[in-house]
Formats: structure tokens, C-alpha cells, sequence
């Protein structure tokens, strides 16, 4: 998949959390990498929203019938490998991952770790969950785990 072009469309819906220098460049570097991981062949779109822990939760709640905040939801629009085709550019559109930064903020705080390392690890987590990837079925939580950190790895973000 050396040449297909893969789009990252990256938008920042909430003002609680700064968004820092270079985390857009690695958002996008990340669903690169898992694509490449996966093997996924032609264009691809690749919708990113970063939203505050309200828009999170209503999200949530919306569309999973879970009144709680959560740190990433994944929206894929494909089905069994099938996707639509954005008809100007031909790109296969995977769907839309949707971060909570003042999560993320969280999590990397309690798991010791750079904001830029827990967002590129949702990044990655949500992508596998576009390709068809379900962390409720025991044994692909244990292939999606591994996934995410050959990612981290690969990226430089591994932290052993």
C-alpha cells in the first residue's frame, strides 16, 4: 500500500484541552500505520473529531445507549470489508473516530504517559474498530491489543 493515498480529516470540536504542536501529523501517521499493518489496499478516508467528555457522553448515549463519558467511540462505515467510495477521489471511506481530549488528558496522566502517546493509542484502538475489529470477543481483544502496540512501536511510542 505504498502509494494509495490515505486522508485524515482532522477536526477540533472542544476548547478544554490544547491541542499540541505535531499531534495532528501523528494522528494521521497512525491510521497510515495501522492501514499498512492491515494490509489495506486502495485510497482511504479517515474522519478524526476531537470533542470535550459532554460531547463524548452524549455521543454515547445517543448511539450505544450508554450514559457515560468514554474516551474514543468509533463510527465505521463499512461492513465486511465493504465501504463506500467517495465518488471524487475514489477513497474507500472507513468512518469517524471521535476522541475525548479531556479524557485522553486523563488517562495519560494516570497511565504516566504524553498526551500525544494516549491520543495516537485511541487512534489506533478506534482504526482497528473501522477494519472490522471487536474488542467484545475475547480473542480479537487479544489481537487488537497486540495491533495497537506493533503500532506503538512502529511509531516510536512504545513505553516498556
Amino acid at each position: 500500500m505504498t502509494k494509495d493515498k490515505i486522508r485524515v480529516i482532522i477536526t477540533n470540536s472542544q476548547k478544554k484541552i490544547p491541542i499540541p504542536t505535531g499531534l495532528r501529523m501523528l494522528v494521521r501517521r497512525t491510521c497510515t500505520a495501522v492501514l499498512r499493518m492491515e494490509q489495506f489496499k486502495g485510497p482511504a478516508e479517515i474522519s478524526v473529531t476531537f470533542v470535550d467528555n459532554e460531547e463524548i457522553k452524549n455521543l454515547n448515549t445517543q448511539y450505544r445507549n450508554k450514559p457515560i463519558e468514554t474516551d474514543v467511540l468509533s463510527f465505521p462505515m463499512g461492513v465486511d470489508g465493504v465501504y463506500d467510495t467517495d465518488p471524487q477521489t475514489g477513497a474507500k471511506i472507513l468512518g469517524d473516530v471521535v476522541i475525548s481530549m479531556e479524557k485522553a488528558s486523563e488517562q495519560a496522566y494516570l497511565y504516566g504517559h504524553t498526551l500525544q502517546r494516549e491520543v495516537s493509542y485511541l487512534t489506533a484502538h478506534s482504526v482497528l474498530h473501522l477494519l472490522g475489529y471487536d474488542h467484545e470477543k475475547p480473542l480479537e481483544k487479544v489481537h487488537m491489543r497486540e495491533k495497537e502496540e506493533i503500532v506503538m512501536e512502529q511509531l516510536g511510542l512504545d513505553i516498556k
